[in-house]
């Protein structure tokens, strides 16, 4: 059994003083997540919405799909808990402050509730990290991950709001690059139709990268924090989950993806026009992440 480690909350029911911080699996949320706490000022929640290893959460899918809508206690009541500082468990709770006034939750499988989160906890601040497709899904199959596409598209909500237009080719998808570039694509076009430009902070791992400073004044400056130039010592430290201690890098993955997998991944994208994000090249467009944002609000 793991060791519960937490503090004290002293925010415990007020949701306004957590931090969501989502992304897709292998994005780079651990390494964020180091950062934005660089200094222990949250209680550390981590992924809580994990059925396989929450109690509470075994009623969730894996990537679990809720319309904003929704008030069923089933799924509020969990997250309701997770977001106000009442869940404690073995898994989530990983360190930070010992007297936490805020909490930061970091999650990989919630993407697809964030406006639902959004719509039932309102002022608690999202934060949705981004990173190239190949990097991602090259990391995934490097580690052995197993896809959770027929599931994730079995939810006809989601496939009804969302993603009509693709399900024939996501229904025909059986290349494992294939199938984790459509997850990575529903994961990230699912929030972005959801939130206009400003209501979540939208930020991108190779950004933060190759640009720290200013991106971490924004993010900071977004959910409510001064910047503190301690943390730009911290940005060379690999994250704990990261592969055989790896520092960060926004390249790494070229020598694992070949063209056509690349030429594969930009007709992908395109389906769902989140080729004007990210390209052949390295580093994200942002221009096209904002032309998606709240079309389907």
């Amino acid at each position: 059994m793991r060791r519960l480690v937490g503090g004290l909350d002293l925010a415990r029911g007020d949701h306004t003083k957590t931090v969501f911080l989502a992304g897709s699996g292998r994005s780079g949320t651990t390494w964020l997540s180091g950062l934005m706490n660089h200094d222990s000022r949250y209680r550390q929640v981590f992924e809580p919405f994990h059925p396989g290893e929450v109690e509470d959460f075994r009623g969730f899918g894996s990537k679990q799909y809720l319309r904003p809508g929704d008030r069923r206690e089933e799924f509020l009541e969990p997250a309701r808990g997770a977001v106000t500082g009442r869940l404690r468990s073995g898994w989530t709770d990983r360190g930070g402050a010992i007297v936490a006034r805020r909490r930061l939750v970091k999650d990989i499988r919630a993407n697809l509730l964030l406006g639902w989160l959004a719509e039932n906890f309102p002022g608690m601040p999202i934060v949705l990290l981004m990173r190239h497709p190949c990097a991602v899904v090259s990391s995934r199959l490097a580690l052995g991950w197993h896809d959770n596409l027929d599931e994730t598209i079995s939810q006809r909500d989601l496939v009804e709001d969302h993603l009509l237009p693709m399900e024939t080719g996501m229904l025909a998808a059986r290349d494992p690059f294939e199938r984790h570039l459509f997850l990575w694509c529903i994961d990230n076009y699912v929030p972005l139709r959801q939130f206009p430009p400003g209501a979540i902070h939208l930020c991108f791992y190779e950004d933060l990268v190759r640009n720290p400073e200013p991106e971490l004044r924004r993010l900071f400056a977004f959910i409510g924090r001064d910047f503190d130039e301690a943390v730009l010592g911290k940005l060379g430290r690999p994250s704990p989950t990261s592969r055989r201690g790896e520092g960060p890098s926004v390249d790494g993955w070229r020598g694992r993806v070949d063209g056509g997998r690349l030429e594969r991944s930009a007709e992908i994208l395109g389906l769902f026009g989140l080729d004007g994000i990210y390209g052949p090249g390295t580093m994200p467009n942002a221009t096209g992440a904002l032309a998606l944002m709240g079309a389907g609000a």
